[in-house]
């Protein structure tokens, strides 16, 4: 159906004759005639019966006019839901439980009229095609130091996460303050879900090889909950975790987020986003997030 004649139909109706409808739309009477009648063509119905005081609108006008303003209402939300600043800004975020949906989670704070439509891509690649095609406007990605970004695509980082040791009660380092990552050498450190091409695969790739951990992968991931009562109950078994990762455990596990310092291996979170991306609210997300970088004693991947 061709909404600009839907469009000239609602404007009769409101205005009440054919000349006033013109004016109001900056074009002809006769424009306004034409369009109409090939609405009625359309429908195969008669729309206005014409008198010499203006158009008068027929039963079966009568019946379409709410469904025309119906039909203009949805042009108008069609539009909006990707005009920038009309629509929600797209947000890749990893996990819901992970530092980047915090770091949005205090966006949305210090911003609370911004509408924000968080997603979750399956890898880096995919995310870096969704910046780069315009199907999302930012992503927060570990970048590998050997990354190269597509034309166009820029990235910085925003967050430089602490990596800690999550054990149970009866581990041996449970009651420890602090560790040097060299000290979890020979302990057997578990994360499933590893899996090949993955960012975080690389991450934990290259602090194993920094300082000479045997990262166990084997095994499925089946959430965080059976990860978590695994490492409850196993004395001789522990994971890493992120600093901001929020986790919720039952009281009766008793786990334990030991720090690792000297140095303190962190996991870079950077925003990507596309260069000529023009949506108010993302240069309102990097503002608020501002630029990051690695404090002394700090372990970066590539940086040593």
């Amino acid at each position: 159906m061709d909404l600009d004649a839907v469009r000239t139909f609602v404007a009769v109706v409101d205005a009440g004759r054919f000349q006033q409808a013109a004016d109001e739309l900056s074009i002809s009477q006769q424009a306004v005639s034409k369009r109409v009648a090939a609405l009625e063509r359309d429908l195969g119905v008669r729309l206005f019966a014409r008198t010499p005081r203006g158009a008068r609108l027929t039963v079966d006008g009568q019946a379409f006019l709410p469904h025309a303003r119906d039909l203009l209402r949805a042009e108008e939300r069609a539009v909006a839901s990707v005009r920038p600043g009309s629509r929600a800004l797209r947000v890749d975020v990893v996990g819901r439980r992970l530092a980047p949906a915090d770091l949005l989670r205090d966006f949305h704070r210090a911003h609370p009229g911004v509408e924000l439509d968080v997603v979750k891509l399956p890898e880096a690649d995919a995310a870096v095609t969704a910046v780069r095609s315009g199907a999302v406007d930012a992503s927060f990605r570990f970048l590998a130091p050997a990354t190269r970004l597509p034309d166009g695509v820029e990235a910085t980082p925003v967050l430089y996460e602490p990596v800690q040791l999550l054990t149970g009660p009866a581990h041996r380092l449970a009651a420890a303050r602090a560790v040097a990552p060299e000290h979890l050498a020979g302990h057997r450190i578990w994360v499933p879900g590893l899996v090949a091409g993955a960012e975080w695969t690389a991450y934990y790739a290259e602090l194993a090889a920094a300082f000479g951990l045997a990262i166990d992968v084997v095994g499925p991931h089946s959430g965080t909950e059976p990860l978590l009562d695994v490492i409850a109950d196993d004395p001789g078994l522990a994971t890493f975790v992120g600093e901001r990762t929020r986790l919720v455990w039952p009281a009766d596990q008793d786990l334990r987020r030991v720090d690792l310092r000297a140095p303190t291996p962190v996991y870079p979170h950077w925003l990507l986003w596309r260069a000529d991306n023009p949506h108010p609210a993302l240069a309102a997300l990097r503002d608020h997030l501002g630029s990051a970088r690695p404090g002394d004693g700090t372990w970066v991947p590539g940086r040593g």
